[in-house]
C-alpha cells in the first residue's frame, strides 16, 4: 500500500516531521511517500494563504494521481480535502479530520491545542458536524517555525494547554498542527487524557478504508467532474478536471 503524505505548504522540514510520524503509524507493507508543493505559503497562517495553498496541493495531488493508494493531507487546516476526495481516484483524509474523529471514539468530548488562533479550527471542526463533541480550544503563543526549532520549548506550552483542556471536561486532546505531527508520545506520559497525533490517525483510517475498497460515488457532490475546461493550470490537474 502506498500512501501520499502532501503537506499543504512549502516548508520542507514539516513535509519531513509528518512523513516520520507517518511511517511510525503505518502498518507492514505501508509505503509513506512525501510531497510538499512547488508553490504557495511558508506556512499557512490566514485564508487567503488557504486558498493559495489549496491549488498548489490540488496540482501535487494531480501528479500522484493513479500512482498511490491513498492521500493524507499534512496540513491541519484539512486544506482543499473536499476537492481532493473529489478529484482523486482513491481515498483522501485530512490530519486534522481523522484526529477529531478518532478522539469521538475514546470519549465524549475533545479539546483541541494548535499554533496562535483558533477560529478556523472551530469553523473546521463544525463543518465535520463535530460541533457539539467539542470541549474546547487553546492555541499557544508559538508559531510552526518555533516547533520546528524548539520542539523542547513548545512542547512545555503545549502540555500546560492539554492540562488545561482536560480541566475543561476534554476527555482526549488533539494536537492541531502539522509542525507538532510526531510529539504526542513526548507528552503523552504527563498527560491526563488520551493524546491524538492527526499523522498516526490519518495513516491508520487510510489503511483502512484502502482495504474496504469503497467505490468512487457515481453521483452528488463528491462524482468524478466530467468535462471541466480549466485555463493556466497544470496539466495533470487540468486532465483531472476533465474526467481523464
Amino acid at each position: 500500500m502506498r500512501i501520499l503524505v502532501a503537506n499543504a505548504n512549502t516548508t520542507e522540514a514539516i513535509t519531513a516531521l509528518c512523513a516520520e510520524a507517518a511511517r511510525g503509524a503505518a502498518g507492514p507493507g505501508t509505503e509513506i511517500i512525501p510531497a510538499t508543493p512547488r508553490f504557495g505559503p511558508e506556512v499557512i497562517s490566514s485564508r487567503a494563504e488557504n486558498v493559495i495553498a489549496g491549488h498548489a496541493l490540488l496540482e501535487l495531488l494531480a501528479e500522484h494521481a493513479g500512482q498511490v493508494d491513498g492521500v493524507l493531507l499534512a496540513v491541519s487546516h484539512d486544506t482543499a480535502l473536499e476537492a481532493a476526495r473529489q478529484l482523486m481516484p482513491c481515498p483522501v483524509v485530512g490530519m486534522t479530520e481523522a484526529a477529531c474523529f478518532t478522539a469521538c471514539l475514546a470519549g465524549g468530548r475533545f479539546g483541541l491545542v494548535t499554533f496562535g488562533g483558533t477560529e478556523t479550527y472551530r469553523e473546521r471542526i463544525a463543518q465535520h458536524g463535530l460541533a457539539s463533541r467539542l470541549a474546547g480550544l487553546i492555541g499557544i503563543p508559538a508559531t510552526p517555525q518555533d516547533a520546528v526549532r524548539d520542539p523542547a520549548g513548545v512542547a512545555t506550552r503545549i502540555g500546560g494547554a492539554i492540562a488545561e483542556l482536560a480541566g475543561q471536561g476534554a476527555d482526549s486532546v488533539v494536537l492541531g498542527g502539522a509542525a507538532l505531527a510526531g510529539m504526542a508520545p513526548r507528552l503523552q506520559p504527563e498527560a491526563p487524557v488520551p493524546l491524538l497525533d492527526g499523522m498516526a490517525c490519518g495513516v491508520r483510517l487510510l489503511e483502512m478504508l484502502v482495504a474496504l475498497r469503497l467505490p468512487k460515488p457515481r453521483l452528488g457532490s463528491f462524482a468524478v467532474p466530467q468535462g471541466r475546461m480549466v485555463g493556466g493550470v497544470s496539466a495533470p490537474l487540468a486532465a483531472l478536471l476533465r474526467g481523464g
